[in-house]
């Protein structure tokens, strides 16, 4: 594959409707079946420092039951969202919704992410942060956990015999938790993780996007070794959230967490201009984009509020001719602006 290629969509295909046949995929590398949107969790916690908001506890709860009475059969967490608050109020909804219908939907899954605390990631940590997600969100089994942002650790370390990787690969091959994922950011690190060869799933986040390929090879490679692929943060924050000029909510430029260079902040605004023109908003190509990629088994967006999740869904299923995308490709920003590019 050129590294052009590598920038792009390969072979886009059609975006279903939520419900639709394609709508539910399987999740490559696992036994699981996922919706074609997952909702994330990261929010539901409160995260205001993250996200510029707050989110009450109630609504959180009403949220989740939202998710799980729409056509969205995936939601993702991690144990350290607020220190284990999003789970929390996540299990708050799913017990809710076992009170009103009797049981969960069989259908419907629930990924988290095992987290180091107070700097320990050890083979101990993260069997307790496995015990831990299992209890705040009152599942006996855990469909899918991942190996959370190790990239903050070092790799020796966490690959040792007996260190992080292995505990988790052992709580896989116990029966304990089912498949095993490596979610986390900077893509040479994720590589390392990724040609260990013991993981089922890869999670990227603000790195497969409108505005930043960086993740193009990792995504390409997970794939061609038969993983499971799901794509995070494709509003890289927020800035590709809003169809608002950057000028007139100057709050929005951060890219990732960090402050976006000024070709991202260009190119966001003349995606915006492109988008009007089409008839569409930013937000909704934002989505679409990752839609489209037959690779990704499943979009995960943060969905704070009820009716966020009938708005998220009637994005993913608006068309968007290609003429259109070929015109998102001339305003890409060189990869010298992408979080990894350089």
């Amino acid at each position: 594959m050129t590294v052009k290629a590598l920038h792009r969509v390969p072979d886009p295909a059609p975006v279903p409707a939520a419900g639709a046949p394609g709508w539910m995929r399987p999740l490559t590398g696992t036994d699981l079946t996922v919706s074609a949107v997952c909702s994330g969790g990261s929010p539901l916690g409160s995260m205001p420092g993250v996200f510029g908001y707050d989110v009450a506890a109630e609504q959180a709860v009403r949220t989740v039951l939202a998710v799980l009475e729409s056509p969205v059969r995936f939601l993702d967490t991690a144990n350290g969202y607020s220190d284990g608050e999003s789970e929390r109020r996540i299990g708050l909804g799913l017990a809710a919704y076992r009170e009103r219908h009797g049981a969960l939907p069989e259908d419907f899954v629930v990924a988290t992410k095992v987290d180091p605390r107070d700097g320990d990631y050890s083979a101990d940590r993260v069997r307790r942060s496995v015990d831990e997600s299992r209890e705040r969100l009152g599942l006996d089994h855990l469909p899918l956990v991942h190996l959370h942002d190790p990239e903050n650790f070092d790799f020796a370390e966490l690959t040792a015999p007996g260190g992080a990787v292995d505990a988790l690969v052992a709580l896989r091959e116990a029966g304990e938790v089912g498949a095993i994922g490596l979610a986390g950011g900077p893509v040479p690190e994720m590589r390392r993780y990724l040609d260990l060869g013991v993981f089922d799933v890869l999670l990227v986040h603000n790195r497969w996007t409108l505005v930043d390929r960086s993740a193009g090879s990792l995504v390409a490679a997970a794939a061609a070794r038969g993983m499971g692929v799901l794509n995070a943060a494709v509003y890289g924050g927020g800035i590709l959230a809003q169809q608002t000029p950057l000028a007139e909510r100057p709050s929005a430029v951060r890219y990732g967490y960090r402050p976006a260079p000024p070709e991202t902040l260009a190119a966001v605004d003349g995606l915006r201009e492109l988008c009007t023109r089409f008839g569409t908003t930013l937000p909704t190509a934002a989505l679409q984009f990752s839609a489209r990629d037959p690779r990704v088994s499943s979009t995960i967006v943060g969905i704070s509020r009820p009716e966020r999740v009938a708005q998220t869904l009637a994005a993913y299923a608006t068309p968007l001719p290609e003429e259109f995308w070929a015109e998102v490709e001339g305003l890409l920003p060189e990869p010298g602006a992408w979080l990894d590019g350089a």
